[in-house]
């Protein structure tokens, strides 16, 4: 089959390789669009290199090249002779991450036995921690890693599942967290928060924006920084206040919308070192602070002291955990995918590059994600 194979930092081939023959409770999937993550450009550029031998040291590309590709939407091509509940010719969105329920493990490891999957004891992902990803015409993966698609949604919309569960999980750990403030009623923390900040209006911001909005009702002040148009126009339609920290100064505007009061919930989204070092002043004394962008290069851990003093709730949620349904498929995906196709959450808008084919990954990663109109993009294949 062909694939985009990731050989080198900043060096991407289009080759033939090997589709991995399925086992008996397998299924062969026809890949059909693939979003294109944050976390792939970053692997991309050698920032960063989840691929690990067992003492938990990089393994070079130059060593053991990788398809990346995370974010899946496919056609089930062929099933294992166990698999009873996918046939060939249904569409699927894929949880990328192998876990205890996907190797039919049991009993299950102490995180997979509290829903929190993307720590099991022996995980791995498809297309971040070495195992082939989505920029390919096949995938194989264990039959309970694919979630049946229920409606005609285009399959670049449905690929969009793992961006959203990410967010559907983080919002989880969020609302179950003790902490002084709280983002509703009956959630777990005390005062409702009168404000929230999120930093960055990339598809993670813009999910954020309508996760709190749409889907946990959330009607307190809702604030994103971003400097570009385009991201800061979709976050005013989906229901925030915008603000462009090119032309003011994002610390100001909160304290005077807030009366000096600052925001009792950051969300970080951006990965952006300068953006970490400017939370101390957003945010209220035990505010709560959502670490949901990865990155942060540019700045030392001093960074931490002023932070520290303000006695924050620091969450880092990572990934689409959140348990499995009585058929081992995983729950947040479930969760995600019926909020997309309901259209409780409007991932269509945040698409804005589609790339035609695999032989346009290269091009993908090469600049297009650099345009000032860019929010995100999917490759069709």
């Amino acid at each position: 089959m062909k694939a985009a194979v990731l050989v080198d930092v900043g060096r991407i081939e289009l080759r033939d390789v090997a589709c991995e023959e399925p086992g008996p409770r397998d299924v062969v999937v026809r890949v059909t669009a693939v979003g294109l993550c944050g976390t792939d450009f970053h692997i991309f550029a050698g920032h960063a290199n989840y691929n690990r031998d067992e003492r938990g040291r990089p393994i070079p590309l130059a060593r053991q090249p990788q398809i990346l590709g995370h974010e899946i939407a496919g056609v089930v091509e062929a099933a294992g002779t166990a698999v009873r509940d996918l046939h060939p010719g249904e569409r699927v969105v894929v949880d990328q991450g192998r876990n205890c329920m996907s190797a039919a493990r049991s009993p299950l490891c102490e995180y997979c036995a509290t829903g929190d999957s993307h720590q099991c004891e022996w995980y791995s992902e498809h297309g971040i921690t070495g195992l082939p990803g989505g920029f390919a015409e096949y995938l194989t993966i264990p039959a309970v890693n694919a979630v049946r698609i229920a409606s005609d949604r285009d399959p670049a919309v449905a690929a969009l599942t793992e961006p959203l569960g990410c967010v559907v999980h983080s919002a989880q750990l969020l609302t179950r967290t003790p902490a002084r403030y709280a983002l509703r009623n009956g959630s777990a923390g005390g005062e409702v928060a009168r404000c929230v900040v999120i930093c960055g209006a990339g598809p993670a911001g813009l999910l954020w924006v309508q996760y709190l909005r749409t889907v946990l009702g959330y009607d307190g002040l809702l604030l994103v920084t971003e400097p570009h148009a385009t991201k800061r126009a979709l976050a005013e339609r989906f229901g925030a206040e915008t603000i462009d920290p090119t032309a003011t100064d994002p610390v100001e505007v909160v304290y005077e919308r807030t009366r000096g009061r600052r925001a009792e919930l950051l969300i970080e989204a951006t990965g952006s070192g300068a953006v970490f070092a400017a939370i101390p002043r957003l945010v209220r004394k035990q505010a709560t602070i959502l670490l949901y962008g990865h990155g942060h290069t540019g700045v030392d851990l001093s960074v931490l002291s002023p932070l520290q003093f303000l006695e924050p709730t620091l969450l880092a949620p990572v990934g689409a955990s959140g348990g499995f349904a009585d058929d081992g498929r995983p729950a947040t995906y479930i969760r995600a995918l019926d909020l997309i196709e309901r259209g409780q959450v409007d991932v269509q808008s945040l698409i804005t590059h589609r790339h035609p084919s695999l032989d346009s990954v290269v091009r993908a990663f090469m600049g297009d994600h650099r345009a000032p109109e860019y929010v995100k993009g999917v490759v069709v294949v």
